[in-house]
């Protein structure tokens, strides 16, 4: 029987990123002297990758984004996230200590983004984490992203993992759905970027503090 496995969104999830994601968005948007954003509006911008939330931004701002605008505005987001980074990326209270508990039991951990695969893995890597996980897939590792189930399963499938001994965990609409999607378990943590409240978004579980993220936890949403 393979190992149980474990699939974390990372911004918002994993990763308290959004000081870095608003610094190089609004380096981002300066080229076209818009406005800068805020931590209140991150909520509404974030989940599907660097290009829908410069898209979003500027949507935000009023500002009509030709397509022939976007290359270089993404490629000035990527520049400028990447000499940064990690920035004031750290991760969530707690998580450290619940992964180690969950390796020491046996759990696989993998990481399943909407964020570029590159940036995700850099950022990871920067922040001494990569070693955790059996599997990081990004927005663009797959022809489809979440909340498309090929992208957990595919992921699962990277991790050497069984689908069903898989649960997903996040912090949004597109995680949950996910998992749904792929009909895994899913835990919903509130201190993310959701727009709406975890609640209303029917995960099987919601963990307030990863000091929640026991093995016996897990053990118990994939026996039900």
């Amino acid at each position: 029987m393979k190992s149980p496995l474990v699939v974390f969104d990372l911004d918002g999830t994993l990763l308290d990123t959004h000081a870095d994601l608003v610094a190089s968005l609004n380096h981002t948007i300066a080229a076209l002297h818009l406005a800068p954003v805020n931590y209140d509006d991150l909520t509404h911008l974030v989940g599907n990758g660097a290009q829908v939330m410069i898209e979003r931004a500027c949507k935000l701002r009023d500002y009509t984004l030709a397509p022939e605008e976007l290359p270089a505005l993404l490629q000035r987001f990527i520049t400028h996230y990447s000499e940064t980074m990690p920035g004031l990326t750290e991760p969530y209270p707690g998580l450290l200590a619940a992964m180690d508990a969950l390796k020491s039991q046996g759990y696989k951990l993998a990481v399943c983004t909407n964020k570029m695969e590159s940036l995700a893995r850099t950022l990871l890597e920067r922040l001494n984490l990569t070693h955790y996980f059996e599997a990081i897939t990004g927005g663009d590792t797959f022809p489809v992203r979440k909340p498309n189930a090929e992208h957990l399963i595919g992921t699962v499938e990277r991790a050497g993992g069984d689908l069903n001994r898989t649960v997903m965990i996040g912090d949004s609409v597109n995680d949950i759905l996910v998992a749904r999607n792929a009909g895994v378990p899913s835990i919903a943590v509130p201190f993310g970027y959701s727009d709406v409240s975890v609640e209303t978004l029917g995960p099987s579980r919601i963990i307030s503090h990863y000091d929640e993220l026991t093995p016996a936890l897990v053990q118990g949403l994939l026996a039900a």
